[in-house]
């Protein structure tokens, strides 16, 4: 099956994989800066889903897990419609620009993706994403309706060691530790953004990329000019009629 045109990429700046500049990566096993730093991100249809391909600056497997990469965890949220949850799972972010319906979780040891279900507060598990290493770019494919949506797209330090393949940024040093400056920082190390945008870093917030193309407004206008204009020509016609 032939991949349809991207309909969305953005790139993102190299060589900022930590944090607010401040973060120091665990030395043991090391993990590479670039196997962590997005590079590019991208949605496109594929059949009845979307394919998402994540840019990394290197591919390491510094865990060696059968699939060839862990150093990692990719998260990925999209905004299709109304409606979500703004906590950006547990990553101590909120999300600016919307709320999410999709949540993809990709790490060398699995991947998994939710859906928000339109008035709910709790994430419905999905059946997970199809993922393969290409590269030093992450393909997946997941069960989310074709369309044009915002995202946020986040890269953490993966660990085995903990219940969710999260390492969370603390203030201890040590070699297995993920350092931070302050307690409750954001846990990914690099964040979909523009160069120089910290405010996930500084504000905790974490902006959209991309946009939702909800028909309905564009619906409900054409509707309204229908109505206008079958009134107007009923107007006339009784005006004539009198006449």
């Amino acid at each position: 099956m032939l991949l349809s045109a991207a309909l969305f990429s953005l790139t993102d700046p190299a060589g900022d994989a930590h944090g607010d500049g401040r973060y120091v990566l665990p030395s043991r096993p090391p993990v590479s800066a670039e196997a962590v730093d997005l590079r590019r991100f991208q949605a496109a249809e594929q059949g009845r889903g979307m394919r998402f391909t994540v840019d990394y600056g290197a591919a390491q497997n510094p865990w060696n897990l059968p699939s060839g990469f862990s150093a990692g965890v990719t998260d990925i949220f999209v905004k299709t419609g109304r409606g979500g949850l703004e906590p950006l799972s547990d990553l101590n972010l909120r999300a600016a620009g919307g709320q999410w319906q999709y949540h993809l979780r990709v790490s060398g040891a699995g991947a998994t993706l939710e859906e928000v279900p339109e008035g709910a507060a709790t994430p419905t598990r999905l059946a997970d994403p199809a993922v393969r290493l290409s590269g030093t770019s992450l393909i997946i494919d997941a069960a989310v309706p074709p369309g044009r949506y915002a995202y946020w797209v986040t890269s953490s330090v993966f660990s085995p060691l903990t219940p969710d393949g999260l390492l969370r940024p603390g203030t201890d040093a040590g070699p297995g530790q993920l350092q931070a400056t302050r307690t409750g920082a954001p846990v990914p190390v690099d964040v979909l953004a523009p160069a120089g945008d910290l405010q996930a870093y500084e504000k905790g917030t974490l902006a959209a990329q991309g946009e939702v193309r909800d028909p309905r407004p564009l619906l409900l206008t054409g509707l309204g000019a229908l109505g206008l204009l079958l009134t107007a020509a009923a107007t006339l016609w009784l005006w004539r009629r009198g006449g």
